[in-house]
């Protein structure tokens, strides 16, 4: 009995092993593309194998091929680069491309450049299209002219990229800095020019009260002209008149003062209003 079950376990031992061994021999032989990615084969015997490999669960020989993956998301990257403008202004600006590999250059892509392709490519061909295309604008025209730069610089960069199978989805200019000389004289400019401003302002400001203080002059001496026209034409009964609307109000405001009871009349004792009878 001892002899038999020590037999049966050994050979479950064995099988488990076997199993074990199966198993491990299995997974060997597979591997798997996630969504998203791309994978290429390399062959000890063929070298790099010509299909690419889309999403999914495949097969390989084991000890003598191996996978390599590749994303084909768009993936950012920020490259900043130090150079000179046109009129030798330092210029300190920072390029984000969002880029992935094209599909159908996978192989030649990992026979060239290997799977770290983007860092040994864009680096290099970036700072190259930026020092040239900043080369060409005055440090002014980099500012004003942002969109038709950063154009120019799309543009050159997509071209280059492609010759090495990598596709640009989005180029942005994230951050553009010049050197102290050129902040600092851009600061002055803005400064004296809002100091002419002001300026202008002041001049418009008193020439605007200059020609108020005409017209109110010019106002002032065409009423007294028509006032003495009218004192030449009426004579002595404009002042008349003049005289009696004073006394008029005069002896409306004493006759509610509480200090005067009566107001004289008579011929005789006229003498407070001065109003002939």
């Amino acid at each position: 009995m001892a002899r038999a079950a020590y037999g049966l376990v050994s050979k479950l031992g064995w099988l488990g092993l076997g199993m074990a061994a199966v198993g491990a021999a299995v997974n060997q032989c597979l591997y798997n593309v996630d969504g998203g990615e791309r994978g290429i084969i390399f062959d000890r015997f063929r070298g790099v194998l010509k299909d690419v490999t889309s999403e999914g669960t495949h097969f390989l020989i084991p000890l003598i091929q191996k996978p390599y993956i590749y994303s084909i998301r768009s993936t950012p990257r920020s490259i900043r680069v130090e150079t000179g403008s046109k009129d030798l202004q330092t210029v300190d600006i920072t390029l984000r491309v969002l880029f992935h590999p094209q599909e159908t250059q996978l192989v030649n892509i990992y026979r060239n450049l290997g799977t770290e392709y983007a860092d040994k490519v864009l680096p290099s061909i970036t700072t190259e299209v930026l020092k040239s295309v900043v080369a060409e604008f005055d440090a002014s025209e980099l500012l004003t002219q942002r969109d038709l730069v950063s154009q120019r610089i799309g543009d050159m960069l997509s071209l280059r990229a492609d010759y090495f199978g990598i596709l640009l989805d989005d180029i942005s200019i994230t951050h553009l800095n010049f050197g102290r000389e050129f902040t600092s004289a851009v600061e002055q400019k803005q400064v004296a020019q809002q100091e002419a401003e002001k300026a202008r302002f002041v001049v418009e400001k008193a020439e605007f009260i200059k020609q108020a203080n005409v017209i109110s002059s010019e106002g002032d001496a065409k009423a007294a002209q028509i006032l003495a026209d009218a004192f030449t034409t009426a004579g002595d009964s404009l002042i008349e008149l003049r005289r009696l609307e004073t006394a008029e109000d005069l002896a409306k405001q004493l006759s509610h003062s509480k200090n005067v009871a009566y107001l004289p009349g008579g011929h005789d004792q006229n003498l407070l209003l001065q109003i002939p009878t």
